[in-house]
């Protein structure tokens, strides 16, 4: 019996490995096919470029067979396997049929869905809310659940919820049969731009340059005070975005990070706060951002190559803030640096080849090449580089286990684009987009700060279960046009709505990435949230200045702008630091904490003379606790 069960787990784990290399090859073929003129590849019908009718449900059918093969319905019971072989079985007969539907007839227009093509649009549905339970959660699940049964029986709510009834074959035919609901924009970018990076990610890791970008971080920062944390603020910045979560950033940079981080003096619940937020900011530092930015992207029918400068500063300005406060906890501790620690010089010299693919993604996306190309030519890019050196040279078996890994990483990804598609879909269908926009605006009176804050425990909220990617979806669709109608710029709306939707990483009561570390770091859960958050304010502090002044570099806007607003941000950001931590350069004062309070109210205020103001006490404030330290060194 045992030897049959290995038998069963080996074979199964051969075809998960022969699906994920497959569709990680597919999904490299198609941006690449688009060169070819049409009729010169054979075969064309497959192995040519697949417009997006066809290309959306071939990715989504390719993850849920993935899926089901890696994610079991139970590891225990050997006859529920036959569930899931079933359910693979009903997916792609569903999808053969959802590929050849005839969208250019009317008749389903007319009369309805036929039964077959219902009951493959009502399977694909299923099978999509039974998979974002098992790779991401049942939260997600139940949210696309909740979405999909108001829109049934909406006509039963009251009036400020209340929208038409819709026929469970309306639903199907509008979510599976239209392009705007399942097979909509998100698990477009999802099955693009978002796949190609998320490949890249594992291609670097295959190689050794996610190694080597922690490594350069140690050596870099890792003799001053405070080191080890540093380092890790430095090394999640590089790998955040990589690894496409901020959860499995803080466990794969945080076990090698937050030990260390222990070891010097950092209370443990200190080292999962600070690799916490750390891991979190990961997902908002350009070139390589978080899958949302992809999203944004699309939704604000920006260039992604002027995502990245718009979004460069606030970036910059989010990091300074953890390293401060990395800083700040070091000096009030009296930590040193680490010994033995091998020169930056010689660490960057050893992997300068792993610098070409990373350069190379950087300049092909700030010249607004297609981010799936992009993506593709990263991941040549590094292997090629790997090829270079002899120490990183990488075989067939590497080259094998990228490709696997890449396909695994996109399932939760995926599949969590697909249902936060079902969600736009029920929005799109019964309009209750409009009313969530009059509601905020309403519960706000008109006010832009209270607006922000509602959006603000509205992301809190819906990332206590949601990946961030499907939060900002949902926030995006319903609350962007609300604070547009309040006055703010629609990519200005999208990037704070996309900072926010990063919060709940690190913000209590439930704090993932916080607890991931908690985990690692032998700390307590809670008290590891709370130092996450205090490190991680910046992302609710930055969104809020991004609001009330100049800190987007758009195409409005100078760098002089950008840079006076980034001036009066970091400033802010020490005051509120010095008020929390109660020092800077030396042991702060209570009336120097309350004054610094003053300073960050000041700063947020959107007049030219309050902001002077506030420099000025901050000026006094800052010169005061310098000279202090120094006249308690002289003593």
């Amino acid at each position: 019996m045992l030897g049959e069960r290995h038998q069963d787990h080996w074979l199964i784990g051969k075809l998960a490995l022969i699906a994920a290399v497959s569709l990680s090859i597919f999904q490299l073929w198609q941006p690449l096919a688009g060169f070819f003129p049409a009729g010169f590849l054979p075969f064309e019908s497959i192995l040519g470029l697949q417009p997006a009718t066809y290309f959306r449900p071939i990715h989504l059918c390719w993850i849920l067979c993935l899926g089901f093969l890696v994610y079991p319905l139970s590891n225990k019971v050997a006859l529920l396997r036959w569930v899931d072989f079933a359910s693979i079985v009903a997916v792609i007969w569903a999808s053969a049929r959802i590929l050849n539907f005839d969208y250019r007839s009317i008749e389903h227009l007319l009369n309805g869905l036929s039964t077959e093509d219902f009951a493959a649009g009502l399977v694909i549905v299923v099978a999509t809310l039974e998979m974002a339970r098992r790779s991401v959660g049942v939260v997600m699940t139940v949210v696309g659940l909740v979405f999909l049964v108001y829109s049934a029986f909406g006509n039963v709510l009251p009036d400020v919820l209340a929208t038409k009834g819709f026929s469970i074959e309306r639903i199907i035919r509008f979510q599976v049969f239209t392009g705007a609901g399942l097979y909509g924009a998100p698990i477009g970018i999802a099955a693009g731009a978002v796949f190609s990076f998320v490949l890249f990610g594992a291609f670097l890791q295959v190689t050794g340059a996610g190694q080597f970008l922690i490594d350069l971080s140690f050596a870099a920062a890792g003799k001053y005070r405070g080191g080890p944390a540093k380092a890790s603020v430095l090394a999640s910045a590089a790998m955040g975005s990589i690894s496409g979560s901020a959860i499995a950033n803080t466990v794969t940079t945080g076990s090698l990070t937050i030990p260390m981080m222990k070891k010097l003096g950092y209370k443990p619940e200190q080292a999962a706060g600070i690799e916490a937020a750390a891991s979190t900011g990961g997902q908002i530092m350009p070139p390589i951002m978080g899958a949302g930015a992809f999203v944004m992207a699309e939704f604000t029918k920006t260039p992604y190559g002027e995502i990245v400068w718009i979004a460069l500063v606030p970036a910059i300005l989010y990091f300074a803030s953890v390293l401060l406060y990395v800083h700040l906890m070091a000096a009030k501790a009296g930590f040193k640096g680490m010994q033995g620690q091998p020169g930056a010089w010689g660490v960057f010299l050893n992997g300068l080849h792993f610098m070409l693919p990373l350069g190379l993604i950087t300049a092909l996306l700030l010249w607004n090449y297609s981010p799936v190309l992009v993506g593709v030519a990263g991941t040549a890019a590094v292997v090629v580089a790997s090829l270079m050196r002899k120490h990183t040279r990488i075989g067939l078996a590497q080259l094998v286990e990228g490709l696997k890994q890449g396909a695994m990483l996109a399932i939760s990804i995926s599949i969590a684009c697909a249902v936060a598609g079902i969600v736009v879909g029920v929005i799109g269908q019964t309009g209750v987009g409009l009313q969530f926009t009059e509601s905020v605006v309403s519960l706000s009176g008109g006010q832009l700060w209270l607006a922000l804050l509602l959006v603000a425990i509205a992301a809190l909220v819906l990332g206590m279960g949601l990946p961030a990617t499907a939060a900002y979806i949902v926030l995006a669709v319903m609350t962007g046009p609300a604070l547009q109608e309040l006055g703010l710029a629609l990519i200005t709306a999208h990037m704070i709505i996309f900072w926010l939707s990063q919060s709940s990483n690190v913000t209590p009561p439930i704090a993932l990435a916080a607890f991931a570390g908690a985990g690692i770091a032998g700390a307590a859960p809670m008290r590891s949230a709370v130092e996450a958050f205090k490190l991680a304010n910046g992302l609710f502090v930055i969104p809020l200045m991004m609001a009330y002044s100049p800190l987007l570099l758009t195409s409005e806007l100078g760098w002089s702008a950008v840079l006076g607003a980034a001036v009066i941000t970091m400033t802010m950001i020490v005051a509120v630091a010095v008020c929390v931590e109660g020092y800077l350069f030396a042991q702060v004062s209570k009336q120097s904490r309350w004054a610094s309070l003053v300073v960050a109210g000041l700063l947020v205020y959107p007049n030219d003379l309050s902001q002077m103001f506030g420099l000025g006490l901050a000026a006094l404030v800052f010169a005061k606790n310098y000279f202090d330290s120094r006249r308690e060194l002289a003593a």
